[in-house]
């Protein structure tokens, strides 16, 4: 992909999962890119680092904004499945919203052309009917605390893009897997590798994940795309599987035998309503789809490695963590 020449480019939270990647891709492409992260990290080479020890509404992005055409703005306060803040959504807010909005201001007024923030689906839900996936202009109904940050912060730059012109480009991606991922899909990576059984194997949802790579290779095909300018993308990897199939999957990456128990949904359910792990369950047993038509149609973009490959990709990251 070839850009304008010195086209500078700032990523936040660049020393994260997603930031690290979009770096060391995004240099390779000839672009110029400056990342803002809160504690001194190693960046891939050619990367300009810049501290901000706190994001939130007070944060002076001055120095950080210099010279910038693009913010790509990964940075923000995550998803926790057992939140213990006294007031979740406030907390969300602080980073999410306020920090989000400070630093698109002050973008604007700095001069950036196009300010792309990495939202989330949760905007649109936390699950679908099988076979009737979200589409990217849906009616938002986030349920959640850090859905319902996410969605805020995204109308506040809709808004701020009229105002002032600059561009506003929101992505929504689901899970997001690869190299370097942790939580979650990292312990699903172990307890697949040591041969537990699992309780999973009758599940027949569909659920839509995105490879790191094909994230990153999209958010690339934002930074000066034309059709980009103002619109909502959601992301995924073009292939849905079920939690069953994603385990087997993700075992064959690992050159192992998934050992997966058949007990019934509503059972599985049951006992993880009863032990405190409904949410979990919940995740586990619905479906979440997403339609990507858009942003395959309006950027001509399309997933740039299969499932299978990038959970390969993965189960070798997993192996030399080991």
């Amino acid at each position: 992909m070839i850009f304008p020449n010195k086209t500078k480019v700032l990523i936040t939270g660049a020393n994260g999962f997603v930031g690290r990647a979009l770096c060391a891709r995004a240099t390779s492409c000839d672009l110029v890119i400056k990342g803002a992260m809160r504690s001194a990290q190693t960046l891939p080479a050619d990367v300009e680092s810049v501290l901000i020890a706190t994001i939130d509404g007070n944060t002076d992005w001055r120095d950080a904004l210099q010279g910038i055409n693009v913010i790509v703005h990964l940075a923000a306060r995550v998803h926790i499945m057992h939140d213990h803040a006294n007031d979740p959504l406030q907390e969300f807010r602080k980073i999410n919203v306020d920090g989000t909005v400070n630093l698109a201001k002050q973008a604007a007024l700095a001069g950036v052309k196009r300010f792309i923030f990495i939202s989330s689906i949760k905007v649109n839900g936390e699950s679908t009917h099988l076979g009737q996936p979200f589409q990217a202009d849906d009616l938002p109904l986030p349920v959640d605390a850090y859905g319902l940050s996410k969605y805020e912060a995204e109308n506040a730059l809709k808004q701020l893009a009229s105002e002032t012109g600059m561009e506003v480009v929101i992505i929504r991606p689901p899970l997001v897997y690869g190299v370097g991922v942790k939580a979650n899909f990292y312990s699903m990576m172990r307890w697949l590798d040591r041969g537990i059984p699992l309780p999973l194997g009758a599940i027949h949802n569909q659920r839509s994940l995105v490879a790191l790579d094909n994230l990153v290779d999209l958010i690339i095909t934002c930074i000066d795309h034309p059709a980009a300018a103002n619109q909502i993308f959601l992301v995924s990897d073009g292939e849905d599987l079920s939690t069953s199939e994603l385990l087997r999957h993700t075992a064959s990456a690992l050159d192992k035998s998934a050992k997966l128990l058949p007990v019934p949904v509503w059972l599985l359910q049951m006992t993880a309503s009863l032990l405190g792990k409904g949410a979990v369950a919940q995740r586990l047993c619905s479906s979440l789809q997403l339609d990507i038509t858009k942003t395959r149609q309006l950027l001509n973009w399309t997933p740039l490695v299969s499932v299978d490959d990038a959970l390969h990709k993965t189960a070798q990251y997993y192996r030399s963590s080991l």
